[in-house]
């Protein structure tokens, strides 16, 4: 008979998936930054990474609290928004509409990420995980923070820029 799974379980598993996303965008920003056309673009991008590294250290905190190795689990997900994200910078080289369409990318992952953190934040604080919960706010204050700097860009400048002109 299979073993009966817990909230403990579903919380190192979610643990995983964000893991390997965060290791997996860790690979992708790089990419990101050298295919955006501004400047900004090139920037945050760049700034973004040394963030994402800051986070992967945070969860690999997290794995310590709760006593079990850092290790990712494939995530999906994660790989369908960054292959979507690899299909933007092939179709949309060399286009006005690129930068655009790197910051719709960047807050796919943004919004999964935002997603995945707030629901590792509620079973923490429901397991007890106290020293976890802080670990995983700070994570999730910075993904707000960038998917609100990506809407800033996005609307100053990208978006505009990306228009046809009529």
């Amino acid at each position: 008979m299979a073993t009966e799974k817990t909230l403990n379980d579903l919380f190192l598993d979610t643990l995983k998936d964000i893991y390997y996303a965060e290791k997996q965008i860790l690979k992708a920003l790089p990419m990101m930054a050298r295919a955006a056309q501004s400047e900004e673009g090139k920037a945050g991008f760049l700034q973004h990474r040394d963030e994402t590294q800051a986070q992967v250290e945070r969860l690999e905190q997290v794995f310590e609290i709760i006593g079990k190795p850092a290790r990712g689990k494939t995530c999906e997900a994660i790989q369908g928004i960054i292959a979507e994200a690899d299909e933007i910078m092939e179709e949309f080289k060399g286009t006005i509409a690129l930068d655009a369409g790197l910051i719709s990318s960047a807050q796919a992952v943004e919004h999964y990420e935002i997603a995945r953190y707030g629901t590792l934040i509620a079973w923490a604080k429901q397991l007890g995980l106290k020293d976890a919960v802080p670990l995983l706010q700070a994570t999730l204050a910075e993904e707000e923070a960038t998917d609100k700097k990506l809407t800033q860009i996005a609307e100053a400048s990208a978006n505009a820029k990306g228009k046809r002109a009529a």
